[in-house]
């Protein structure tokens, strides 16, 4: 280990799923050149050899569908088993579809769904008895912009990415009193691999023509994401001692999802009379409905 690495009394090792490529190979790559090591999960380990004939014992890897519930405790209970201790867990397997609604098989309605949101709460779920025992720890969840807005075209996308919003932000509250943090990341637009593996709906004769839907031509140049800025950025984050709950990162994600989130506030408050008036008669607004 070189002197520029963390020595053992400050290493963190971490648990990463989708570790094969793009933010979860940067990620991986950044730990291990820090002196961290690293349970990578990934559905082909062999194409993390070259990182383990370098990094040797710092690298485990294991098989692993996320999607294989059975699978996923078998390989969370090694890798806890095997290495010790996990200081952050990293939920970042997933990938994109693109298309109409209407356009997508029930199958790949169901992959992504399976997927996106309920692997992710399902190694959320799995975890959490292993990081109670051991006095806590943090689980990061790779989430994205697209969990605040949305774009045409990207629903069943949107829709897990809402949802993994939902799911952290409640679960969070359920387990932070025994020591464990959550971080919901949340990118822009990066360049990086993901457009590679993303799925794109037959087109039908209803929607070629269609104004607004985007059938994926990617122009990486027009994106201002940095993938090896945004795994830096993780890894700060899990470095503070009280790590943040969410991570907006990139210039559009920022402008983006406060921009939304103003207009949507506007909207509601423009609307106040009508929710308003749908209240029991006599009813006593407490400090939480009268705000």
């Amino acid at each position: 280990m070189s002197t520029s690495q963390k020595t053992d009394k400050t290493q963190k090792t971490w648990f990463i799923t989708g570790a094969s490529r793009g933010i979860g190979r940067e990620l991986t790559e950044q730990a291990l050149r820090r002196g961290d090591r690293v349970a990578a999960t990934l559905r082909n380990p062999s194409v993390l050899d070259e990182l383990r004939e370098t990094y040797g014992d710092q690298l485990w890897t294991a098989r692993l569908d996320v999607t294989d519930d059975d699978a996923m405790r078998d390989v969370v209970g090694r890798a806890f088993a095997e290495l010790g201790r996990i200081d952050v867990v990293v939920s970042n397997a997933g990938y994109g579809l693109i298309g109409a609604a209407e356009e997508f098989t029930d199958e790949q309605v169901a992959a992504m769904i399976s997927t996106n949101l309920t692997a992710s709460i399902q190694l959320a779920r799995t975890t959490t008895p292993y990081l109670r025992k051991q006095g806590g720890g943090h689980f990061v969840q790779m989430s994205s912009m697209g969990g605040f807005i949305t774009y045409t075209g990207f629903a069943m996308y949107h829709a897990t990415k809402f949802g993994l919003e939902g799911f952290f932000e409640a679960w969070s509250s359920e387990v932070e009193p025994f020591g464990i943090r959550t971080t919901l990341v949340e990118p822009g637009q990066i360049r990086t691999s993901f457009y590679e593996t993303t799925q794109i709906a037959e087109t039908s004769d209803v929607y070629r023509d269609h104004p607004s839907m985007w059938r994926g031509e990617v122009d990486l140049t027009t994106m201002p994401g940095d993938q090896a800025k945004v795994a830096a950025a993780m890894i700060e984050a899990a470095d503070a001692p009280a790590p943040p709950s969410r991570l907006l990162l990139g210039s559009d994600a920022f402008a983006m999802v406060t921009g939304a989130l103003a207009e949507r506030l506007a909207y509601f408050q423009a609307h106040e009379a009508v929710s308003r008036s749908t209240d029991i008669d006599g009813f006593v607004a407490t400090a939480a409905t009268a705000s």
